[in-house]
């Protein structure tokens, strides 16, 4: 994922429905790794904004109870338990 802005600015997360999950958060290093529930769209995705400043960020969704990266990204960083969180790069 990558984001522009000179300052902090609100960027937008999103999964698509076709995840299959009814609970749906984000957390990230932005957080403190605290899942912050995503709302449900009309399109069936879900999303939610985060006010970050520019920097580099590692991040995971977790549907229904289970840590997935971003499907929609191929910037990974491995984590201190052998998987991989994804990338999030604001400018």
């Amino acid at each position: 994922m990558y984001a522009k802005g000179k300052k902090k600015g609100s960027v937008r997360f999103s999964i698509s429905a076709g995840q299959g999950g009814k609970k749906v958060a984000l957390a990230g290093a932005f957080n403190g790794w605290a899942p912050q529930a995503m709302r449900k769209q009309k399109d069936g995705s879900f999303a939610c904004s985060v006010d970050l400043e520019p920097g580099t960020y590692e991040y995971k969704f977790i549907i229904d109870g289970q840590w997935v990266v971003d499907p929609d990204t191929n910037a990974w960083a491995m984590n201190a338990y052998g998987s991989f969180n994804s990338v999030a790069r604001v400018e």
